[in-house]
């Protein structure tokens, strides 16, 4: 064997060792990564957690998730917010990043480019402003989900504002979010990333002294309609998504709350 095919089968050998080791560390990195976001942390209230109906839940720092493969978003997004985590703060706005804790692999932000779509916050960025990292936090894709220009810098808007009203009335109320992923829906990118035609937000207020609730159920559409028309029940959007919003209530309050569509409680002013 000649010294040049010696030393080309040692450089091989060098090249493939490196290769070998380098994707080792880099699959252990990404197990650590995913192993980390299946903890719950310090800034999600676990009790008020819904089920997931993927098998796939992810807790974040300021909010946790229930991922769907199949539409690239997800099914809900949950987080505490409390009256300590408003602030006017602004902070730089970042560039989206892929959710790499979601197991799966969550979708791009290029599928948003150029679809007509904007990437909607279900934790909005306004409810995390108490500190850089959280606000930050918002911005990974699976917290995101396609919204009409129109709708989410409209009503949906006027809804997240409601919320921070409630709020700071209620010294904090806990948030549960997302589209609805069930029957016909459009897609958008390389990934098919579902477009939701409904989007709910609920709300449930444990802090006053007597436990209510509040649900939204909103056509993704431009609307000028009051937010009280969208109120209805809990179980109107558990028979939609699937979802068991508050499965650690005491069984017969949460049968009483969940049926109710009523908005008596919550201040619309």
């Amino acid at each position: 064997m000649s010294k040049r095919t010696l030393y080309s089968i040692l450089a091989l050998v060098i090249i493939l060792g490196v290769y070998t080791y380098e994707h080792f560390l880099g699959e252990e990195e990404k197990a650590e990564i995913v192993a980390d976001g299946m903890e719950t942390k310090d800034q999600t209230n676990e009790y008020f957690l819904p089920t997931s109906t993927t098998g796939q839940i992810v807790h974040h720092d300021g909010y946790s998730l229930s991922y769907s493969e199949i539409h690239e978003q997800a099914e809900w997004v949950a987080y505490e917010l409390k009256k300590s985590h408003l602030s006017n703060t602004n902070h730089k706005r970042p560039y989206f990043e892929i959710d790499k804790t979601v197991k799966t692999g969550a979708a791009s932000w290029r599928n948003y480019k150029n679809s007509g779509y904007d990437r909607g916050h279900l934790c909005p960025a306004g409810d995390r402003r108490y500190t850089k990292e959280a606000h930050d936090e918002t911005f990974l894709t699976s917290n995101i989900s396609p919204q009409e220009h129109r709708f989410n810098a409209g009503i949906w808007n006027t809804l997240e504002q409601k919320a921070r009203y409630w709020a700071r009335k209620y010294d904090g109320i806990f948030v549960v979010t997302g589209g609805v992923l069930k029957g016909e829906m459009n897609t958008i990118g390389t990934e098919d990333v579902s477009v939701p035609n409904q989007f709910y937000k609920v709300l449930i207020d444990n802090n006053t002294g007597k436990t209510k609730i509040i649900a939204f159920l909103i056509p993704h559409k431009k609307s000028s309609k009051p937010l009280y028309e969208f109120v209805v029940s809990v179980d109107e959007v558990e028979a939609l998504t699937g979802i068991d919003f508050f499965p650690e209530l005491e069984d017969v309050l949460e049968d009483k709350l969940e049926a109710s569509s009523s908005y008596k409680g919550w201040s619309f002013n």
